[in-house]
């Protein structure tokens, strides 16, 4: 049996939760879906430019943990450009 997460303090909700191709229809699409904690790390460390240590406190977890959101956003992202699918992020 797992650990149950953390409580995570997510600050941002994007206004925007899809991208996808252009020109391609929805329904021809497979999707890659980011999780809010997955968009906060990105935003935070990417965007912001904060170094891993801020951010995750700001998000109230370890660096370890923010890392390893970092990583599986980042494949997320660069799966959905390479490959041409639609980018969902999950807003529950």
């Amino acid at each position: 049996m797992s650990r149950p997460l953390k409580p995570r303090c997510i600050r941002f909700h994007p206004n925007a939760v899809y991208f996808k191709p252009q020109g391609i229809p929805l329904r021809y699409l497979e999707e890659v879906a980011l999780s809010l904690d997955e968009v906060e790390a990105i935003r935070l460390c990417d965007h912001k430019n904060l170094e891993q240590k801020k951010a995750a406190q700001k998000i109230k977890v370890s660096q370890s943990t923010l890392q390893r959101i970092l990583t599986k956003a980042r494949k997320k992202i660069a799966e959905a450009i390479i490959t041409g699918k639609a980018l969902k992020i999950k807003t529950q």
